[in-house]
This record gives structure tokens, sequence and C-alpha cells, in this order.
């Protein structure tokens, strides 16, 4: 069974970055999931994934260490550099130049 390893991102309701600190291990499925024709839900042809769920830990080391435990074949996912721009409160009045030229008259 193929797993994947991540650390999940924030969601878009939260402020901080509190509830991503740790490890996921989820089963990656084997078929696409299909939008059904009676009732429009998504469904899919394995339901292994719907039984396993997800798997937390704290470190990514101990997220490979039971995958490799129990057999399982796996793919890291690492999350994305934060980049924050620094910034300054004499940023707030600078000049910046205008993205239109301006003509002058003669």
């Amino acid at each position: 069974m193929q797993v994947r390893i991540y650390q999940p991102s924030k969601s878009a309701t939260q402020s901080g970055r509190g509830k991503t600190h740790h490890w996921l291990i989820e089963p990656e499925r084997p078929t696409a999931r299909t939008p059904e024709t009676l009732m429009g839900w998504a469904s899919a042809g394995d339901t292994l994934g719907e039984l396993l769920g997800r798997l937390t830990f704290s470190t990514l080391e101990a997220a490979v260490a039971f995958a490799e435990k129990q057999g399982l074949a796996y793919t890291i996912s690492q999350p994305g550099t934060r980049r924050i721009p620094p910034k300054n409160y004499l940023d707030n009045f600078r000049d910046k130049p205008s993205a239109r030229t301006h003509s002058t008259i003669a």
C-alpha cells in the first residue's frame, strides 16, 4: 500500500500555525474519486482508504519508522518554506513608483 507522509498546512480560518507542527500518514487512493450519477456525491472504487484514515506523529522520523515497520511504501511531501518579507514602519510612507508613465505637457 502506498502512503503519503506530510505536514498539514494551516487552514484558511486559522491566523496562527498552532496545528501544523505534527506529521500525518495518509493512504493514497488507488482510484480517483468520481461523482456518483444519482446523488452527485464523491465516490471511489476502493473503500480501504475510508477505513484507514490518518495517523498522527510528532516527528518525521517517527512517521517514517512506522511506515517502514509496517512495510508500507511511502512518499514524503516536505512543507513549503514560509517567507516573510522584512517590513518596517517607514515603508508605509515611501514613495512608490507608479506603474503608468506620466507624460509631461510641453
